[in-house]
């Protein structure tokens, strides 16, 4: 049995889920079909376990806001010649629990035990906190 696991990575220069949402509609941030996508430097060794129904967790001024559901990992070639992973995702951001978490280089392995939970069907519309006010509650345990 494949088990789960997510990634977690840092939207760098992002100010709020709009902005990751503004940026993902950009024509250099999709893939050839129109699905958003990060190009990273390393394939993920647990791609398996990423592809059965993991997602991508965007840390937003160091805290984890909002993630997208991963469709796929598709080879890229830059100018460079150097091969490429794209983490293909499906465009639905799905806010979740705001979580605080320090800065890190490239990606991480997130388990399924460890993921923020999803915000309910009710708070999922609301209007999204400044990234700093948002850890400020999360660090004192409010979410």
């Amino acid at each position: 049995m494949v088990k789960t696991v997510n990634l977690l990575k840092l939207s760098v220069g992002t100010e709020n889920v709009e902005g990751l949402a503004a940026w993902q509609q950009m024509k250099q941030a999709q893939a050839p079909d129109g699905l958003p996508r990060h190009v990273t430097r390393m394939w993920p060794k647990r791609a398996e376990e990423i592809l059965n129904g993991g997602s991508i967790f965007w840390v937003i001024k160091g805290v984890i806001l909002v993630r997208q559901r991963i469709v796929r990992l598709d080879e890229v070639t830059r100018a460079d010649g150097i091969r490429r992973c794209a983490i293909v995702s499906d465009p639905e951001l799905i806010r979740v629990e705001a979580t605080p978490k320090r800065a890190f280089q490239g990606w991480r392995y997130l388990t399924t035990e460890d993921a923020p939970r999803d915000l309910s069907g009710d708070r999922s519309n609301e209007d999204s906190l400044p990234p700093s006010l948002s850890k400020a509650l999360a660090d004192i345990g409010v979410r």
